[in-house]
């Protein structure tokens, strides 16, 4: 269950960030700013993110609130899939990120994989659309939304980059240290399932 306060300090800040992309009115604008600085400090008495970074998050988000958008492609070989190491954490995740604009989802997918693990992919099954929040507890200010993509490997081999260190193939029950924001146990399972399934049916939040 998502923590309730985090909940109110997101709506807070659509609320705010809606008013103020459309608000004309000068009285209604200030207010709208007191709710937008009410939720960055609802944030910040429940969590340790400073101050400076969470007004930086405010300043950057413009316009209507919309959540954000990241892709996973899943390669499996042999009953293993494919994973990389964060070079933020230390700890492994699928191939993925943000996804960019002006490219579809499986161009997202596609360049990610090429980026972070070096390999040619084609995205082939839809696994799932998911909502970070039902899968991950923590105190992300995002809304985000996961689209995670079954891919066949078509050739590449790893070379060191700007986000990950290394790369390499595991089972189901041999899984290193996972980088649990990006990649849970169970977003790894639903790949093993539409691998194994060819009636397998996209899992959707």
């Amino acid at each position: 269950m998502e923590k309730q306060w985090l909940v109110w300090a997101r709506e807070l800040q659509s609320i705010s960030q809606s008013g103020l992309t459309y608000c004309k009115n000068d009285y209604d604008l200030v207010r709208y700013r007191e709710i937008e600085k009410l939720s960055q400090e609802i944030i910040e008495k429940h969590t340790e993110v400073s101050h400076e970074v969470i007004k930086d998050y405010y300043v950057r988000e413009e316009g209507y609130l919309t959540p954000k958008v990241d892709v996973r492609g899943g390669v499996i070989v042999e009953n293993k899939i494919l994973l990389v190491r964060e070079k933020v954490d230390g700890r492994w995740s699928l191939p993925g990120g943000w996804a960019d604009v002006n490219r579809t989802p499986q161009e997202n997918v596609i360049k990610e994989a090429f980026e972070e693990a070096g390999v040619l992919v084609k995205p082939t099954r839809l696994v799932g659309l998911l909502d970070r929040s039902k899968w991950v507890q923590d105190t992300c200010p995002y809304t985000i939304y996961k689209i995670l993509m079954l891919c066949e490997l078509l050739d590449g081999d790893f070379k060191c980059n700007a986000e990950t260190i290394e790369s390499g193939f595991f089972a189901m029950d041999q899984l290193p240290p996972l980088s649990l924001g990006r990649t849970t146990e169970a977003q790894l399972a639903l790949f093993f399932k539409a691998h194994q399934n060819t009636e397998y049916y996209p899992v959707y939040d």
